[in-house]
């Protein structure tokens, strides 16, 4: 059942766009408007003690695992929920906005899971934050049919589950405000999904799951935690019924992975292996440290050895505690140069096989096409079982020096590494201003991640003398020509202008989309005032 009074009037500040009303109902915004009445306050405090975390960071205090929550590590013997209708099974999952054209392809790819993006693989612009919405509904209505944009159907490929992967705990949505500010960017995402369709995802034989981003520590998790119980509780849910993975994609959050699954243990489907936004983390929080500058991303491979010890320690935390453990997302974008194209699959296969072996219960992919060739390397390993979190890996012991052992993958930036960086930043910069959250860019996907690495990395190079500003300057003037002649239509001065400011700065933003989303994608008109639902 809706609420029955409104805490507080919800204002729509977006452009009204087709079918809007479809979402922005007033029985959902008051809902919204609850959630927000709960937890708003206590989102800022999460993020007042991030900022305290990392002062202390900043000040030399040693990052290790908490002695405070020592007895959860060592318990042996709680666990997590047993996993989920439509959830045991996650040897393939396939990730990426919530367009139509995305949703299309991902139900009809053969993997088990699709994950809507409204994080890193969506530019949020309102059309596309209450589009996509209005595309899980239709999933969920069964009003999106089984044909792929190219034509082709799938009529024996099982339909995935479907996970909703909303905005961080940073971000705001600033189309719907409350009392004159802007609304939770986690709130919306999640509240718009699970009010609309959380009844139609159980009736469908699944439920509303989730995957978390950007969760940096146990604080995080029990955010979270409450806002599913309650929600849950509004609606008349039976709590345990949403799941959500979380992406271990923050260096502290890799030192509070038992301390994650513990807080979200009646509602926890695992854990997942970030990899750009971990880098990116990594960079922020050790932005002081000359001993933690890295090389080329190219030279920066999984198997490096701390973040081989971050994906190990996930394996045997999420089994110990009867968790899926889901590896790191492959990127390539088959296109039409066919011997790049399978040198990219055999590293693929090659990466994918490693996880296998290494205990993961599935990875994640991000073009269909790489599907097939994903579920093989998990097929070879699983024998026809749905998982592998039986296989605990006792024999891992991962130390904190471990998680930062940083100085044996080290090397100095080359000028091709640094023209990469460039071409990329510019032209994802450019497509997200423009409403895209996933560009093509030399045979892969990247996404804001792909992205906030570059920005970063391009930074810590500058802040630790390893390029030169003249150089770097040099390098971009060329690829901001470069792009200009190659893309006409592109926004090259405001991508410029956002790199400028994000990359080139004298201290490091914390994220480029918080300062650009203000700028360029906020449209305001006057607000509408939404009436209490009362019964």
């Amino acid at each position: 059942m809706p609420p029955t009074e409104l805490t507080s009037a919800v204002q729509v500040l977006g452009t009204p766009g087709d079918r809007h009303d479809e979402i922005l109902t007033p029985a959902a915004l008051d809902f919204i408007g609850r959630l927000d009445a709960a937890f708003a306050d206590r989102r800022l405090d999460l993020i007042t003690e991030r900022r305290r975390r990392a002062a202390l960071l900043a000040s030399g205090i040693p990052l290790d695992f908490s002695r405070a929550t020592s007895a959860v590590r060592t318990d042996p013997d709680w666990r997590v929920a047993p996993p989920a209708p439509g959830l045991a099974d996650r040897r393939v999952e396939i990730a990426g906005p919530p367009d139509r054209r995305t949703a299309l392809d991902a139900l009809t790819s053969g993997a088990q899971v699709w994950i809507a993006d409204f994080a890193d693989a969506t530019s949020p612009t309102w059309d596309n934050i209450i589009g996509g919405q209005l595309n899980l509904l239709d999933i969920s209505d069964r009003r999106l049919g089984l044909t792929a944009p190219r034509g082709e159907r799938r009529p024996d490929a099982p339909v995935p589950a479907l996970m909703v992967r909303p905005r961080g705990w940073h971000l705001t949505e600033q189309h719907l405000r409350i009392d004159g500010r802007p609304v939770p960017a986690s709130l919306v995402d999640f509240g718009l999904f699970f009010f609309h369709c959380a009844a139609r995802r159980i009736d469908a034989g699944h439920g509303p799951y989730f995957s978390l981003p950007q969760l940096e520590n146990r604080y995080d998790a029990r955010l979270w935690n409450d806002v599913f119980v309650l929600a849950q509780d509004l609606l008349g849910v039976p709590r345990g019924t949403i799941r959500a993975t979380v992406v271990i994609e923050t260096v502290t959050a890799a030192f509070e992975m038992e301390e994650i699954l513990y807080e979200l243990r009646e509602h926890s489907a695992g854990l997942h292996t970030g990899r750009g936004n971990y880098l990116a983390s990594l960079i922020k929080n050790f932005a002081h440290r000359p001993d933690f500058v890295l090389p080329d991303r190219a030279k920066v491979t999984m198997t490096a050895p701390f973040l081989r010890a971050c994906t190990e320690l996930l394996v045997r935390t999420c089994h110990r505690r009867g968790a899926h453990a889901i590896g790191a997302m492959a990127t390539h974008a088959p296109g039409r140069d066919a011997p790049s194209d399978e040198a990219a699959l055999a590293g693929l296969r090659l990466d994918k096989e490693r996880e296998a072996q290494d205990g993961f219960d599935g990875s994640q992919v991000a073009h269909p096409a790489l599907v097939p060739a994903c579920r093989a390397a998990f097929d070879a390993v699983l024998a026809g079982r749905p998982h592998q979190i039986e296989h605990t890996r006792d024999d891992v012991d991962v130390s904190a020096a471990h998680l930062l052992c940083i100085r044996r993958t080290s090397g100095p930036p080359t000028p091709e590494g640094i023209r990469s960086y460039l071409a990329l930043a510019l032209r994802y910069f450019d497509a997200w201003l423009r409403g895209r959250g996933t560009v093509t860019h030399c045979g892969a996907v990247a996404d804001a991640a792909t992205a906030e690495l570059a920005r970063v990395q391009i930074w810590q190079w500058l802040r630790h003398g390893a390029v030169t500003r003249d150089t770097v300057l040099g390098l971009l003037d060329t690829e901001c020509a470069a792009f200009a002649r190659e893309d006409p239509a592109a926004c090259v001065a405001q991508a410029r202008d956002l790199f400028d400011r994000t990359a080139l700065s004298r201290d490091l933003p914390p994220f480029f989309t918080t300062d650009a989303y203000a700028r360029h994608l906020v449209h305001r008109r006057t607000p509408v005032r939404r009436p209490a639902v009362r019964s």
